[in-house]
């Protein structure tokens, strides 16, 4: 097999299932790959290109299946569905969100995902700026909560998962904070979809808010 970089982040993200993010090293690639470690630094330079090169894929591997939206659709709609598309390829990785959180990632199918997302608002009435500052609201929404869906579930912390329903019910003194108590499971995101449904939902109708506030002056 010729190893180039996209090799290499493909045969990480293999690993990543088995090992999570901290416990990946060029050391463990090179070995699955049968060379050795020095030969991966012809292409990529570090762990941090490493990153992009894996970040690349998952994005490459939500965006390719983007379209526009179809006639009569809405553009929230359009927007949630992305982020969803987003946060499933996350999903499908162990640590996939926190590879895809402030990695540099530049294909030519980000730029087009790029494109239609700034063209699908701009054609809903907002601003190019607007737009502009609006999408990246709800990737980064996503992001960060797949990051903490994801730590909630760690295989790292095996059978002593802190995030259990069981385990949560004992952190807290119902007693002293009884609110609390009744709603740690909603606070810690225990409930998957449902939660990062309300979220986004609370972005989406964000930014049809701050819209709506400019055009009316």
């Amino acid at each position: 097999m010729k190893i180039n970089s996209e090799v290499i982040a493909r045969t990480a993200l293999r690993l990543l299932d088995d090992v999570g993010l901290d416990g990946l090293t060029m050391r463990l690639i090179a070995q699955d790959l049968g060379v050795r470690a020095p030969t991966l630094y012809w292409h990529v330079k570090n762990k941090q290109e490493l990153l992009d090169a894996m970040a690349t894929l998952v994005y490459v591997e939500a965006a390719e299946r983007l379209e526009p939206p179809p006639d009569g659709s809405s553009w929230e709609d359009w927007l949630a569905d992305w982020a969803r598309q987003l946060r499933q390829a996350m999903l499908s990785h162990r640590d996939g969100a926190r590879v895809l959180a402030g990695t540099y990632v530049n294909h030519e199918a980000v730029h087009r995902a790029v494109e239609l997302n700034l063209r699908t608002l701009r054609d809903a009435g907002f601003t190019l700026g607007e737009a502009a500052r609006g999408f990246p609201a709800v990737l980064h929404y996503t992001i960060g909560h797949t990051i903490e869906e994801q730590a909630h579930t760690s295989a790292a912390y095996g059978d002593d998962n802190p995030y259990t329903p069981e385990r949560l019910a004992a952190m807290v003194d119902a007693e002293r904070f009884p609110l609390t108590a009744q709603a740690s499971s909603y606070l810690l995101g225990m409930d998957g979809d449902a939660g990062f449904e309300y979220g986004l939902r609370i972005v989406v109708l964000g930014l049809r808010a701050a819209r709506q506030e400019r055009e009316r002056g």
